[in-house]
């Protein structure tokens, strides 16, 4: 009889929480939004005795087991992108415009391009959608008037680039841009070269971190930024999400589909979420909502969350909460490190572009989340994808 662990449904990890090539092996996953389970071998006895049989006698961790039966032990990122059949090498050297970001504002202008005939490549090192992808569900989106889940909408978004030409690389990190001449040269992390006449920046922005002892130990095991990446694994569990705006009420409310409860805390003495959003949570039961609290730090146990310490503002009163895993939305923060120290960005990071969305460099624009002045709202940022398109298509035509 074939071992069912060797045939999975999902995609088996088996790790713990100290091991640090389990929590990128689980980070990739995340960011990839690639569904799995993970096992900690720490506490299953069976698990760990199943790691040394396929290790033959070797507690290799992580061991991955895939559904065809196949397994990756202490896997890069890169056996796991080839594995996955993602594609992070183009099949060109130079492209009319490189696209560094697969988000909504990066696939519209990639379809805007490329449906004109200009040779388009996107660059993507995370889940293609962006920050839409990893949503529940989109209610506002212009033509969706029930809504649509943000992975369906990541899917339909990516497809129609692909249909009308434009190549795709996943799992693949730019690590620089540069002047060469009247092109533009974007290194990736493999060590590969592009070049473009225009490159669109298209980067986006990143949930900020709290910034507090103990976070960046626990990030990948008990704290998170994204509930529909992570929220599977706390069943029947508590957690915290840190934040009182929309996004924390909207994934909150979705963290309950896994929790037993599901508290909010909030920093300042109200909440900035919609009234509807409130009452919706108000409705909930195993749903509660603290203002005027601060979290403090996160203290760490056997490499696991143990106590989180809270601050009450007005007494000044120290808390100690016990939470099984933490979630953080404080805000966003624009992704514009490929670019500070060339293009000029705001006192906030935020890429600074003239009307026609072309930054101070010859060639580089930017457009979306990552942008000075966006809106942070994903029909606009699909707009200013489509805007961007323009401006490029013009910029290259004035090349010749």
């Amino acid at each position: 009889m074939i071992d069912s662990r060797l045939t999975p449904e999902l995609i088996t990890l088996y790790g713990t929480g100290w091991c640090p090539d389990c929590k990128r092996s689980k980070q990739f996953f995340g960011e990839q939004r690639v569904p799995y389970h993970y096992v900690d071998i720490d506490s299953e006895p069976d698990a760990t005795a199943f790691v040394e049989e396929v290790n033959k006698g070797f507690r290799s961790i992580p061991t991955i087991v895939f559904p065809d039966g196949s397994v990756l032990v202490e896997p890069s990122n890169a056996q796991l992108a080839d594995k996955l059949g993602m594609q992070t090498r183009a099949k060109r050297a130079f492209y009319d415009a490189i696209i560094i970001g697969g988000g909504p504002t990066g696939l519209t202008a990639a379809t805007y391009l490329a449906r004109e005939g200009v040779d388009v490549l996107v660059i993507e090192k995370a889940g293609l959608g962006g920050q839409a992808g990893i949503t529940q569900t989109l209610d506002n989106f212009p033509g969706f008037d029930e809504g649509i889940p943000g992975a369906e909408f990541a899917a339909r978004l990516t497809r129609q680039a692909q249909r009308f030409g434009a190549e795709i690389l996943q799992a693949q990190d730019v690590v620089s841009i540069e002047q060469d001449g009247q092109y533009l040269c974007v290194h990736t992390a493999d060590g590969s070269e592009y070049g473009a006449t225009a490159v669109l920046l298209a980067t986006g922005a990143r949930y900020r971190r709290l910034g507090i002892p103990g976070e960046d130990e626990l990030v990948g095991s008990n704290v998170h930024f994204c509930a529909t990446c992570d929220g599977a694994f706390y069943k029947g569990k508590k957690v915290l999400v840190v934040g009182g705006g929309n996004s924390g009420f909207e994934e909150g409310l979705f963290l309950t589909r896994f929790a037993d409860q599901v508290d909010i805390v909030e920093f300042l003495p109200e909440v900035k979420a919609s009234k509807t959003l409130k009452d919706k949570v108000s409705e909930m039961k195993n749903m509660s909502v603290t203002v005027n609290h601060a979290v403090k730090e996160l203290r760490v146990k056997n490499g696991k969350l143990d106590t989180v310490i809270v601050e009450d503002r007005t007494t000044g009163e120290q808390k100690n909460w016990r939470y099984d895993g933490v979630f953080v939305f404080v805000g966003l923060s624009p992704n514009s490190e490929l670019v500070k120290g060339r293009a000029e960005v705001d006192k906030w990071g935020a890429v600074v572009t003239d009307n026609a969305l072309i930054t101070c460099v010859p060639g580089l624009f930017a457009a979306g989340d990552v942008r000075a002045g966006s809106t942070k709202q994903a029909a606009s940022a699909a707009g200013e994808g489509a805007t961007a398109a323009l401006m490029i298509r013009q910029y290259l035509q004035k090349q010749g």
